[in-house]
């Protein structure tokens, strides 16, 4: 099994400087909030998918520092991560076994499941929320997804500011044309990751919960096939409000991702127990898709969610990842991780 063996971080947020050994299974990092233990999850992140979970490169940055570092062994490799800014740029590098690279390739990438308490609001959250969920995983399953978000991203800004100075709709068109391509590549997308979560989520959750009740995820209340056409004509059929509203109306960044419990809104009927057990039904089937679709067994960050959940859900959830490397943080060690190894964080 692939892991994580040693993780080094320097000027990165609260650290200095911090180096520690991982264990195969299962590591925590313990400590009084706001020591850094989610820092350490972080650069894992960094140094195994090329990003942060949280922030931007110069947001890692320690105070007054003008660079940070990150070094891990994962497997039989070395990598490290490195980041420089100065008044005239900022700069980040990726080295894997000496090879530099100014962005991590896709071969390099090794998936990371995170689960944190911010998560347990993805039922009750803003349709933003669960938008961000499913498009973090389809970035991992399909990397090129990434790539087209970012451009989808920027013709969305620039129609906005067209918008704004009530620009003429020649102006427009050529925004609307690129917003109709990469967004029905965007839905299209999501759709394909939200029905194979859809595939498993039922069953999962009746086995955690053990309970008849039925849950299922849906991608728009509109089964209609969302063409590049369609989505353009919805555009220019919207020209005009959105001029007044100064923003882009309609497309794939205003959808919503639709989760039900017994065929009602679950964020409007579904209780705390049960919002818990269906964000943890979605965490396994996640953990399950990114190894089938990678052919790679995902690292598990766990930040600080055993204090959310009660006993039955925390055996649920150690149960079923047992094959997979955890590691995570928490302000004392669980009582029941009896063969973890502990890390203390005294700060």
């Amino acid at each position: 099994m692939t892991a994580v063996r040693s993780l080094k971080v320097e000027n990165v947020r609260s650290h200095d400087i911090f180096s520690t050994q991982l264990q195969e299974r299962t590591t925590i990092i313990t400590g009084k909030n706001g020591s850094g233990k989610t820092t350490l999850l972080e650069a894992i992140a960094v140094a195994l998918i090329g990003k942060s979970f949280k922030g931007t490169d110069s947001e890692l940055l320690r105070h007054e520092a003008d660079w940070w570092r990150i070094d891990i062994s994962l497997g039989d490799q070395e990598r490290v991560v490195k980041y420089e800014q100065s008044n005239q740029k900022k700069q980040k590098s990726f080295e894997v076994n000496g090879k530099k690279t100014a962005r991590l390739p896709n071969v390099q990438r090794y998936p990371v499941v995170l689960f944190e308490p911010d998560d347990l609001r993805l039922i009750h959250g803003s349709p933003s929320r669960r938008r961000n969920y499913i498009d973090k995983l389809a970035s991992q399953l399909y990397p090129s997804y990434t790539r087209i978000l970012n451009r989808y991203d920027k013709n969305l800004v620039q129609r906005n500011k067209l918008l704004k100075n009530n620009a003429d709709n020649d102006q427009l068109f050529a925004w609307n044309v690129g917003l109709a391509k990469y967004g029905s590549q965007i839905i299209d997308t999501r759709i394909k990751v939200v029905r194979a979560l859809e595939a498993e989520f039922n069953q999962i959750y009746m086995t955690i919960a053990k309970t008849d009740d039925s849950v299922h995820i849906d991608y728009l209340k509109d089964e209609q096939v969302y063409t590049e056409q369609r989505l353009l004509n919805e555009l220019e059929s919207q020209v005009q409000k959105d001029k007044i509203i100064g923003y882009t109306s309609v497309g794939p960044h205003r959808h919503d991702i639709l989760i039900s419990l017994n065929d009602t809104l679950a964020s409007r009927d579904a209780s705390r127990g049960e919002v818990r057990t269906m964000v943890l039904a979605l965490k396994f089937i996640e953990v399950e898709l990114l190894e089938k679709v990678l052919e790679k067994k995902p690292i598990i960050l766990l930040d600080d969610v055993f204090s959310e959940l009660d006993q039955d859900r925390q055996t649920h959830l150690v149960t079923n990842l047992k094959n997979h490397q955890i590691i995570m943080t928490s302000v004392s060690a669980p009582k029941n991780l009896k063969d973890a190894k502990t890390i203390k964080i005294s700060k």
